[in-house]
């Protein structure tokens, strides 16, 4: 009899063990009875639970449950205290979801999911019953702004990584896109060939051009193959969802890109340049683009050319383009250079004005008098601002008659006002010479215009040195040196004289370029005395030279 009952009781845990299911399992049940917002489902071994009905709803839809249905559910409880089993729709889900999701992720797969909400960083995607996050940088190929038309939306996306201990899973939508761009891209792609005439759809504007689309695939149109005429930016011709016929212009098989233009299929102006603009004609034109090295100016759309800045203006040397001329300018251009395989035309903006240094050779000849402000001091001169903002120079040679050069340059400061004399005007090498010492005339030419050396004159004697005496002879100063103030030795003595006195000396040099009058009464004293010798007798014949001179004298009386 004992033997019986251990073996009944045996038998017993034995049924216990087979038919009661294992609490964190999962489990098949039916839907009994729908009431109170719950699904009540009996799990079989005389077991029932309940679950609530948004356990059975997909993202942004109802329940999907009827009396009668078979759903899985997850134990996790066999007993609770009122005796129902606590299961979970939810948790079964996201079991099943884990398992399916695994298989999927090992075999690259894409899985169906749906964004039900967002968080910190990027999203959460229902995939049946287990929750993953999107991250903001993979929900599109571009950034998205709103995210609203997206949620509760049935979609595949593309399994990152995942970490069931964790319970992390993170997917990607931009993966999906990409790899289907990629296929529409290539299918595209296959379609077009280059030089091709397509239409496409302005899709994006930059500051280097545009994105256009050609039916699933976009093209770079970049600015410089907008048209033949300089385009400062794309928004000048184009504007956004506009539709405009455009030729491929290079297609890179390996990266997808496409090259596209709009100047292709135009007229290229620059068949025409050189018939159009000859060398040497001029032309109005207007400033495109200023640079550190001059302007472009545009004669027509499409044809551009460079007025150097060597090339701008006569006068004004070392400045910035921009000083000289403005963009949108007009202004009249000469054609110096074209050169058709580079597409380049070299203006001219100074040479549709007259070179005003031939204008002023022309105006001013040797001898004219100028006046100008003093607009630069050098250590060798004076430079004078002139008529036709060019610059004329005064040599330190040509300041003073009286005054060596580099005490009379201390006279003159920046902005004086002066008058000069036109010396001379060269214009192949751009220089003007001035002399201020000129201005009224050669005063010494005028006062030894009739003196010749051997002349004997009357002078005034202005001063007394040491070394001899200063005089005056028609306001031209000149200095006779101690040893020629008298034939005799006794009498070469400054002292003798007087500042007021009269004295006949006799010219020994005339040198109208430095200006300068060489006189001695030593010379005039020995001339006369040998013309007094050749007229009236020799001192060989008997004669006394004070005889002979006595006798001269008594003539001249």
């Amino acid at each position: 009899m004992a033997n019986m009952m251990d073996e009944f009781e045996a038998l017993l845990n034995e049924s216990f063990e087979m038919d009661t299911p294992e609490e964190g399992s999962v489990v098949k049940g039916k839907v009994i009875a729908i009431e109170a917002g719950q699904a009540i489902i009996d799990v079989g071994y005389k077991m029932e639970g309940r679950v609530e009905l948004k356990e059975f709803a997909e993202p942004g839809e109802a329940p999907k449950v009827e009396v009668g249905d078979e759903v899985e559910v997850f134990l996790r409880q066999v007993e609770n205290s009122r005796g129902e089993a606590v299961i979970s729709r939810e948790m079964a889900r996201r079991e099943e979801a884990w398992d399916r999701l695994e298989k999927a992720y090992a075999a690259e797969e894409r899985v169906e999911g749906a964004i039900f909400g967002r968080v910190k960083g990027g999203f959460t995607v229902d995939l049946g019953g287990a929750v993953a996050f999107l991250p903001g940088s993979q929900v599109d190929v571009r950034p998205v702004r709103d995210a609203g038309p997206l949620m509760g939306l049935k979609q595949p996306f593309q399994v990152l990584k995942m970490d069931r201990r964790r319970g992390n899973i993170v997917v990607s939508r931009r993966a999906i896109l990409e790899e289907s761009r990629a296929e529409q891209r290539a299918e595209v792609i296959g379609n077009l060939t280059e030089g091709q005439e397509v239409d496409g759809v302005v899709k994006n504007i930059t500051e280097y051009g545009a994105f256009v689309d050609l039916g699933g695939v976009d093209g770079l149109l970049h600015v410089t193959d907008m048209a033949w005429r300089r385009v400062n930016h794309p928004s000048e011709i184009l504007t956004i969802g506009e539709t405009i016929k455009v030729q491929v212009i290079k297609i890179n098989k390996e990266t997808h890109r496409i090259s596209l233009g709009m100047k292709q299929l135009q007229e290229d102006p620059w068949d025409l340049v050189a018939a159009k603009y000859p060398l040497e004609s001029s032309h109005t034109g207007r400033v495109t683009n200023i640079t550190d090295y001059g302007a472009f100016v545009e004669l027509e759309p499409g044809v551009e050319g460079l007025v150097h800045v060597s090339e701008m203006s006569w006068t004004k040397k070392n400045v910035h383009p921009g000083k000289i001329v403005s963009t949108s300018q007009e202004v009249e251009v000469m054609v110096l250079e074209i050169d058709g395989a580079k597409r380049r035309v070299s203006l001219g903006l100074k040479q549709t004005m007259r070179n005003p240094w031939e204008v002023f050779a022309e105006t001013h000849p040797e001898g004219t008098e100028v006046e100008g402000e003093v607009k630069n001091i050098t250590e060798f001169g004076l430079f004078v601002g002139l008529d036709g903002d060019i610059d004329g120079m005064v040599h330190l040679s040509d300041l003073s008659w009286d005054q060596r050069g580099e005490e009379a340059i201390q006279d003159y400061r920046k902005g004086d006002t002066v008058q000069a004399v036109v010396s001379e005007v060269d214009v192949e090498k751009e220089r003007i010479s001035l002399s201020i010492k000129g201005v009224g005339g050669d005063k010494f030419a005028e006062a030894v215009g009739g003196v010749k050396r051997g002349s004997v004159v009357t002078v005034n004697v202005t001063s007394i040195e040491d070394g001899g005496i200063e005089v005056e002879y028609e306001g031209m100063k000149a200095f006779i040196r101690r040893s020629d103030l008298s034939r005799d030795r006794a009498e070469q003595r400054p002292e003798r004289f007087s500042v007021g006195d009269k004295v006949d000396v006799r010219i020994t040099n005339v040198d109208a370029k430095a200006h300068r009058l060489g006189v001695s009464i030593k010379a005039r004293e020995i001339a006369e005395e040998k013309e007094a010798v050749e007229q009236y007798g020799s001192s060989d014949s008997g004669a006394s030279l004070g005889d002979i001179l006595g006798a001269a004298l008594k003539n001249e009386d």
